[in-house]
């Protein structure tokens, strides 16, 4: 696996692509994660929690997760690039440029993600990278989630 420093933005620019890399593992969703999510966030939406009444009246045919919970999945469902990015002293989530929940996923789906570099830039503090992430049910051609994610990578602080 190539190492590039963080710094190096020409080195890390020349990784940008529009292809995604490889999916990632595999993450069961289960009903359970969706309940615990939503007695963490106070979002107890009929269509998360209530599986009978889901099942009956929810156009998915049965509960579905969150859009946050899948976002939150991201960590677990991390994809393996052929580079990394070293010499930082810390890497800290700088937001979103964009973030859709383009289809519903359903309880007890497996969920895997993909990613590419998209965008290098120079800062005042760091080196800010934006990476476009999909994560879609398997099996299915659309992506559940697209997030381009920014992280603000910065040189170590001396002590």
């Amino acid at each position: 696996m190539q190492e590039i420093r963080f710094d190096d933005i020409e080195g890390l620019r020349s990784r940008i692509s529009p292809d995604f890399s490889d999916w990632g593992p595999e993450q069961e969703l289960s009903q359970d994660m969706i309940d615990r999510f939503a007695e963490l966030t106070g979002d107890r939406q009929w269509i998360h929690v209530d599986v009978e009444r889901a099942r009956r009246e929810s156009p998915f045919g049965g509960p579905i997760a969150h859009g946050f919970l899948t976002l939150s999945l991201l960590p677990k469902l991390r994809t393996r690039t052929d580079f990394n990015i070293v010499g930082y002293g810390n890497a800290v989530n700088y937001g979103a440029d964009k973030l859709r929940f383009v289809a519903p996923v359903p309880a007890g789906a497996k969920l895997h993600a993909r990613s590419r570099l998209r965008a290098v830039e120079a800062k005042p503090k760091g080196t800010m990278v934006t990476n476009e992430l999909q994560v879609a049910v398997v099996g299915q051609e659309l992506p559940a989630l697209i997030y381009e994610m920014l992280v603000l990578y910065n040189p170590p602080r001396n002590r």
